[in-house]
């Protein structure tokens, strides 16, 4: 069990200190080019919430990268955050994506894999083939975590600063090992692949294996599909505006906690969805 005094509490403090107002001398390329890589046949919402997400956090630029199956799908859906479709194969990613994807890459300040991504072999081999070639901090979500468990050996091996943002079920398909609590459990995964491991949950855990952050905003009134992608969004988006992995990670968690809690007020929980922690977020930042 880690002392309680090596572990922090994430707060507006934190938000504040990493998110200060902006200088009005600036422009939107002074604000971070976010590369999403999202969705397939049938999840179709999860790239637009978290472009959305990322929108709402500040992002200069977000590109966001779809099957061209469901372009024109996620395109409706999206009017500021420009989309491009990308080959596929049975509505998913195919690995005949990765050239299109790595000249995105080269310009990108941050990229967000796996929301809505689905599970299937192509979806895999391109997953595995960005964390070696990537190069700029990544947020490996959903399907993602899904395509790399079992190949702790590439997470480990990553050409960049990797960002883990799992839930119960993902966090089981990524490690075996017995744990006594969520601390350490987070904190082991983290030590084992080299990422930071945002845990989702009740009291979320962010760590990189030393330094140690919870977050105790949210309510189970998030507890609906779409939540994590508007959570991926706002991550990438302060990432890409240069906040470090850990703090990007714990100042993300508490700003979704915290929209959470605005909406539910107004709302009630059972009506809580997605979109309400879009609306919400702006009131908690500059």
């Amino acid at each position: 069990m880690l002392p309680t005094w090596l572990v922090q509490q994430t707060s507006y403090s934190l938000v504040k200190r990493l998110c200060p107002p902006r200088d009005q001398n600036t422009h939107k390329g002074d604000y971070g080019r976010v590369l999403i890589l999202a969705g397939s046949e049938g999840f179709t919402g999860a790239p637009s919430l978290a472009a959305k997400g990322a929108l709402r956090t500040g992002a200069g630029l977000i590109f966001t990268g779809v099957p061209r199956s469901v372009y024109a799908i996620v395109a409706a859906k999206l009017d500021a955050p420009m989309v491009f479709p990308l080959p596929d194969e049975d509505g998913r990613l195919s690995p005949d994506a990765l050239p299109g994807i790595l000249e995105k890459l080269e310009t990108a300040d941050a990229c967000l894999l796996g929301p809505g991504l689905g599970r299937a072999p192509g979806v895999e081999t391109l997953v595995l083939e960005l964390l070696r070639r990537c190069r700029c901090p990544l947020v490996l979500d959903a399907d993602g975590i899904n395509a790399a468990a079992g190949h702790i050996d590439v997470l480990r091996g990553a050409a960049c600063p990797v960002i883990l943002t799992p839930h119960e079920g993902e966090f089981r398909r990524l490690t075996q090992a017995p744990e006594t609590d969520r601390i350490t459990g987070a904190m082991t995964l983290a030590r084992e692949t080299g990422a930071v491991v945002l845990r989702k949950g009740h009291e979320t855990v962010i760590t990189d294996g030393k330094k140690t952050y919870v977050n105790r905003t949210g309510n189970a009134g998030m507890a609906t599909g779409g939540s994590g992608d508007v959570l991926a969004g706002i991550l990438a988006a302060l990432l890409g505006q240069g906040i470090p992995p850990l703090e990007a990670a714990a100042a993300a968690a508490w700003l979704h906690g915290t929209a959470g809690d605005l909406a539910a007020g107004r709302l009630g929980q059972y009506a809580l969805g997605p979109l309400d922690l879009l609306e919400a977020l702006p009131r908690l930042l500059p």
